[in-house]
């Protein structure tokens, strides 16, 4: 058990690592390996899984997918976007072998897919009485 648990750590730092890279690179999308490093710490780390709950740029992301399992709408459009457009990119112009293209041309079709049927968090507007 602590070898899963030392696992889930590591796995955990690792996906927090490109969550955060992927702030900064177009290329990478943030929100799925916070959501999977927030799952990771779940499952090994209380002390690391309350301090991204808790951190003011990743928990409001991962509250909202463990509550209403769903993403806003911005992280959504900016996923969509990065996936068209790089992803596009390299099967246009990039890769040479028809097989790498079929492979990344799927690729790239089912995360659109898997990104469009990904639930949308509606804006509650808070009305002052």
């Amino acid at each position: 058990m602590i070898g899963a648990m030392a696992l889930y750590k590591a796995l955990g730092f690792m996906f927090l690592g490109l969550g955060f890279i992927g702030v900064f690179l177009p290329l990478l999308p943030t929100t799925p390996f916070i959501l999977v490093a927030a799952g990771c710490f779940a499952k090994s780390s209380e002390r690391w899984h309350r301090w991204l709950m808790n951190n003011r740029t990743f928990g409001p992301m991962i509250k909202n997918w463990q509550e209403y399992e769903c993403v806003s709408c911005n992280s959504r459009r900016i996923a969509l976007l990065s996936v068209t457009l790089f992803g596009g990119y390299s099967v246009a112009f990039a890769l040479a072998n028809p097989y790498l293209i079929a492979f990344g041309a799927s690729l790239i079709l089912f995360t659109i897919i898997y990104l469009l049927r990904m639930k949308v968090c509606e804006q509650k507007l808070k009305i002052k009485d």
